[in-house]
């Protein structure tokens, strides 16, 4: 079962700092994400979504390279590849994989201008170096499906440079 973190931060380029560390982190095998999504609310009100995968690109190519090999066989691999891109860009645009976008944009809506989140679900990960790396990037956790004893860790590995400073 995933753990759904969610982490408010005053910067607007705060949270994809932080999911850079986590990709990172990743690559070591120190975590394990199922979906990682940055939510920026501009000066102006709006807000944006920055996910982690792109569905309609991947499954544009995907739809492509089917409608090309069906269109050879058919004798017209062109048209197969035209009609299987534009298939398959069509399945991804409305497949929604990891994170409800909805709740994303609800939440996110709720914030001040100039301000990010971080909506990150996990799989695993190797709790001690992972809150060793996080420690100090600041950020306030607004959501979480942990437990309360980790929660309290997360934020204090979070608030830990901060509060030194001060």
């Amino acid at each position: 079962m995933s753990d759904l973190i969610v982490v408010g931060y005053d910067a607007i380029f705060k949270a994809e700092d932080v999911r850079l560390k986590l990709l990172k982190m990743q690559k070591e095998y120190l975590v394990d994400l199922e979906d990682a999504v940055v939510a920026v609310k501009t000066e102006d009100g709006k807000v944006k979504l920055n996910q982690m995968y792109h569905l309609t690109a991947s499954g544009a190519i995907g739809g492509g390279f089917w409608g090309a090999l069906i269109g050879l066989i058919f004798l017209n691999p062109i048209l197969g590849a035209v009609v299987g891109a534009g298939a398959g860009a069509a399945a991804g645009a409305l497949s929604d994989v990891g994170i409800n976008d909805d709740f994303m944009k609800k939440l996110a809506e709720t914030l001040t201008p100039g301000s990010s989140v971080l909506f990150v679900l996990l799989r695993k990960m190797t709790a001690d170096k992972v809150l060793e790396e996080l420690k100090g990037t600041g950020g306030k956790i607004l959501q979480t499906s942990l437990s309360h004893e980790d929660e309290g860790k997360l934020q204090a590995a979070l608030d830990a440079v901060s509060a030194a400073a001060s």
